[in-house]
Parts: C-alpha cells; sequence; structure tokens
C-alpha cells in the first residue's frame, strides 16, 4: 500500500472569554488547528494534528509513492526535515493512523499494547488566586481524577507555594499535585530569561513540604549540571515535552537529568522515536508521561504511544474550566476524549488512532 497524497485543512476555534495560559503572555482569544490528511492507494485515510505544519508544502514528494509501512523511512526522512523547517510530526502520527486501520487494529497494539486505560492528570494551564484554584481542585477531585497540575508564574512563587498549601487545605491527600515553572522553552518574542538556580532550590525545597509528585521544567534543558543539582531534594524533577532531536533527548538520559522524561509525540521526536525514550527511561527505573497540550489529537497520538508502552503512572489531561474544556480541546475531533468516574482514560477501541475528524468545523469536505 503506497502513499498517494498528503493534504492539509486548517480550522480556527474563536475563544470567548479568552484563555490565558501561564506560558504565554498574550491572551489567546483564538484557536487554530490543522487537520494532516495522508491518502493511499488502498483506500485508508489517515489523520494527525498537533503542529500547525506551516511551510511544510514541498516536501510532500519524500513521502509520496512511498511504502505506506515503511515507517523507518518516513521517520528518518520527517527528522531531515525538521533540521531544516518545522515540527512536522503530525504527519507520522497520521502515517500511523493509516497503518493501524490498514490492519484493522488500535495504533497502542503497533506500540506493544500495555495498557487500555491510564490515570490522567488534570492538566490546568491558567494561574489563578490561590482561593480559586482550590475550588477548582476540589471540582477536579469529584470528577474523578486523582491527580492534577498547577502552573506557577516566575515572578510571583509564593503565589505557587499558597496555592500549594490552599489545594491540601481543600482536597488533603486525595489528589496527588504536580507543579510546572514553564521554564525550558519561551513563545516567540518572549525574552524573560530562565529562573535563578538558588530561586528554584528553594521553590523546590518547599514543594517538598506539601507532597509535590513532581516540578515540571524548572530550568533550560540545556542546563543539565543545573538539572542534576536539583535532583535529589525529594521532588522529582521533569521535562523534555519540546526537545527537539532524539540525540538530545539521549543526551538527558545519558546524564541522568531527570526523573521523568515528557516528549511529546507530535511535538518532539515523534511516535517511533518516543518508543524509544519510553524504553530507555524505564531501564533507568525513571518515569516516561509525555506533554499533551497541542489539542485532543494531539492528546490521542499520546495516549496511543503511552499505552503501547506501557509504565506511566498518569498521563496529562488538559483540563482547566471555564477557559479551557474539553469541547475547546477536542473541536477538531468527532468523539471527545474524556476520563471515567475513576479518573481513567481509555484507549479508543476502533483502528488506528480511534476517533475521526469533525469536518463540519472545516470550509472544505475533507472526508
Amino acid at each position: 500500500m503506497k502513499i498517494t497524497k498528503i493534504r492539509f485543512e486548517r480550522s480556527t476555534l474563536k475563544l470567548d472569554p479568552a484563555f490565558c495560559p501561564n506560558w504565554d503572555p498574550t491572551p489567546r482569544k483564538e484557536f487554530h488547528a490543522t487537520l494532516t490528511i495522508v491518502e493511499t492507494d488502498g483506500g485508508v485515510t489517515g489523520y494527525g494534528s498537533g503542529d500547525m505544519m506551516d511551510g511544510f508544502e514541498g516536501y510532500e514528494k519524500y513521502f509520496i509513492g512511498k511504502d505506506l509501512f515503511n515507517i523507518h523511512e518516513h521517520v528518518r526522512a520527517l527528522e531531515t526535515i525538521s533540521f531544516h523547517a518545522g515540527r512536522y510530526w503530525p504527519l507520522e502520527m497520521a502515517i500511523w493512523d493509516a497503518i493501524g486501520k490498514a490492519l484493522k487494529t488500535p495504533v497502542a497494539n503497533l506500540f506493544g499494547g500495555a495498557m487500555k486505560a491510564i490515570p490522567a492528570y488534570a492538566s490546568t494551564g491558567a494561574v489563578m488566586t490561590a482561593e480559586e484554584r482550590a475550588k477548582s481542585a476540589i471540582a477536579i477531585r469529584d470528577r474523578g481524577f486523582k491527580a492534577m497540575k498547577i502552573r506557577v508564574p516566575q515572578t510571583d512563587l509564593d503565589l505557587g507555594l499558597r496555592t500549594l498549601s490552599a489545594i491540601r487545605k481543600a482536597v488533603g491527600n486525595s489528589l496527588e499535585i504536580m507543579v510546572d515553572l514553564n521554564q525550558a522553552w519561551r513563545m516567540p518574542g518572549d525574552t524573560r530569561r530562565s529562573m535563578d538556580m538558588v530561586e528554584v532550590m528553594k521553590f523546590i525545597d518547599a514543594c517538598k513540604e506539601f507532597g509535590v509528585f513532581w516540578v515540571e521544567e524548572p530550568l533550560p534543558m540545556e542546563d543539565i549540571d543545573g538539572l542534576k543539582r536539583l535532583r535529589g531534594r525529594g521532588v522529582r524533577i521533569a521535562g523534555g515535552e519540546m526537545v527537539r532531536t532524539l540525540p538530545e533527548l539521549l543526551n538527558l538520559i545519558n546524564n541522568d537529568a531527570l526523573d521523568v522524561y515528557q516528549p511529546d509525540v507530535v511535538l518532539s521526536v515523534g511516535l517511533e522515536r518516543t518508543r524509544i525514550i519510553a524504553s530507555l527511561a524505564e531501564s533507568k527505573n525513571r518515569i516516561f508521561t509525555p506533554h499533551t497540550w497541542s489539542n485532543g489529537y494531539g492528546l490521542l497520538a499520546n495516549l496511543q504511544v503511552t499505552a503501547g508502552v506501557g509504565g506511566a503512572p498518569f498521563i496529562e489531561f488538559p483540563y482547566d474550566p471555564p477557559t479551557w474544556g474539553i469541547e475547546r480541546r477536542d473541536f477538531l475531533m468527532a468523539e471527545h476524549l474524556d476520563v471515567d468516574q475513576n479518573g481513567m482514560l481509555h484507549v479508543p477501541g476502533a483502528a488506528g488512532m480511534g476517533i475521526e475528524p469533525n469536518f463540519s468545523v472545516f470550509k472544505s469536505a475533507v472526508a
């Protein structure tokens, strides 16, 4: 079965009220998303999403006419292209979707089929007052989640500690809590420097008193010596979500720089390469659980790979009502991903990625 066509459909969802994530100084009033479509001569069509795919036009020639199942060649081609251009891993997702459909099995089975469901942690994005976030923690717990993640602005670490205190008072130990400092990368134009090492150390030591499960991205990922100094203080150190190449991730692993490795399969190094990182992390008794903040399809791809390789104690579930809910995150999809009453996120039973696009959000028919 050969790839015959690659095309893209783009859609924009208006956000009212706006979403104000900690990692972006500009409030988001629109949510842009691209659907990557891979067609084959066997009548199977695969879909992927998670990056805008801007600038990909012209690279289709390296895939069209090639065997759909030759995933190694497709991944190597994407690695060479990403050196010169953007993060085009949603194309690999679409190829895996088509492969799963052709073989009539979920992608998770192609990656090992280790798990059918994974405990999800509610990953919040906005910064709230301590009291507001404590109220949201109660709602998150009552919805079935067993863990949540909060964002802490680098300019107000005291707010983070007050928030942790308020959450513990509100829900006790019924929720695991993760903290994200968002210090490993910046949005375009955001020129703020990363946090000072001494500040970070003091913050992590304080987090230990609240039983924080991990502190995420406390420093840039290239500061390997700094990351190693933060480990072993009683709180796990997490990161790696946007690291661009396999050698860079291997360098983190070989230096034992992190406790938790989080490469996102549609934004970092793709599905097949992430499988390698997951296996190596497990071999070192470290945790693999990917970042999933792109859109619903990005979450779906990360779910399939993580369930396939197994071992993750939690998977990230972007969820922060009222400004970031399931309907916004999954607007490209015909079905929404949601947890069950016990906070478990299940792998869809259908072949491939398991969920088809919501064709109504596109101006042209894409089916």
